[in-house]
C-alpha cells in the first residue's frame, strides 16, 4: 500500500512549522513522530512512510529552532517546543479519516522527553520511545540551548522517581504500551535515564525493552538503524496493526 505524501504547516504560538503528512487510502490510527534535538523530521520519513503502508496515518514535522526556522535555535525553548508537539498532534486528530483513540506517539531524545510530556496534556494509546533524553524540571522557559550540558549529564546518570520529574511524572500516569529503545553505547543518554523511564511506567499496560548493541545516540552506521526500524515495525504490527485485526 502506498501512502499518499503532503507537504503541511502547522501553526504554533502565531507562527508556522513545516511538517509532512502521510496517510493510506483507508481510515487507521494516527502516528506522530517527534525527532530530537538538532534532527529533523527528514530522519523520520523513511519509517512514517513504512508505518503508512501498513496502514497508518502518519505526521512529521520540524520542531521550532530546526531546518527552516533554524535561526530560532539559541532562542527556542522547551515550552515552544512542547506548543509545537502539542500543535502537531492537534493537527494529526483533525484528520477526517482518523481514529482518535488509536493515537501512537514516536519520539526520540529530546523527542521522546517532549513526547512524554505529550501524554500527560493529550490521548495517546502507544508511545515509542528511542534513546529518550531527561531535563530537569527547572528553567523550562529558558533557550534550551544555554541548559548546561556537563550538569546535564551529571543528571542523566542519577537514580530518579516520577515525582522528582514532570516528564518522569506523566509517564508515571501512563496506561497505555511503551516501547522503549536504548544504545548499548550512548554518550548522551546513559543506561541509568533509561532505567528511570522504565521504572516510572509502571501502570503502563505493557512495556517493551529493546537495547541496540554496539550502536551510539545516533544510530551512525546502517546496521543500527536497521536493528531500529525492525523493533519499531515489529512493535507497530503486534501493538498498532494488531489491535485493528482483533490479534491483541
Amino acid at each position: 500500500m502506498t501512502a499518499e505524501t503532503r507537504s503541511i504547516h502547522i501553526h504554533s504560538d502565531g507562527e508556522d512549522i513545516a511538517g509532512t503528512l502521510l496517510s493510506p487510502e483507508t481510515s487507521v490510527p494516527g502516528v506522530l513522530f517527534v525527532h530530537g534535538w538538532g534532527g529533523s523530521q527528514q530522519r523520520d520519513l523513511a519509517r512514517a512512510n513504512k508505518l503508512a503502508g501498513l496502514g497508518c496515518i502518519c505526521l512529521t514535522f520540524d520542531l521550532r529552532g530546526h531546518e527552516k526556522t533554524l535561526a530560532q535555535q539559541h532562542t527556542v525553548t522547551r515550552e515552544h517546543n512542547l506548543a509545537d508537539v502539542l500543535a502537531a498532534y492537534d493537527h494529526l486528530i483533525a484528520q477526517p479519516s482518523i481514529d482518535r483513540e488509536s493515537i501512537a506517539v514516536i519520539g526520540t531524545s529530546y523527542g521522546g522527553y517532549l513526547a512524554t510530556l505529550l501524554t500527560s496534556l493529550r490521548p495517546v494509546r502507544w508511545l515509542a520511545l528511542r534513546v529518550p533524553a531527561l531535563y530537569w524540571d527547572e528553567e523550562w522557559t529558558e533557550p534550551k540551548q544555554t541548559l548546561n550540558r556537563e550538569r546535564l549529564q551529571d543528571y542523566r546518570r542519577r537514580s530518579l522517581s516520577s515525582a522528582d520529574n514532570q516528564a518522569l511524572q506523566a509517564c508515571s500516569e501512563f496506561q497505555g504500551d511503551v516501547l522503549l529503545v536504548e544504545s548499548e553505547h550512548d554518550d548522551f543518554v546513559p543506561h541509568a535515564t533509561i532505567m528511570n523511564y522504565r521504572a516510572a511506567f509502571f501502570q503502563a499496560h505493557s512495556m517493551t525493552h529493546r537495547i541496540i548493541d554496539g550502536a551510539d545516540h545516533a544510530l551512525s552506521t546502517d546496521e543500527a538503524q536497521t536493528a531500529y526500524t525492525s523493533h519499531l515495525s515489529k512493535w507497530v504490527t503486534e501493538m498498532i496493526i494488531g489491535s485493528r485485526t482483533g490479534q491483541q
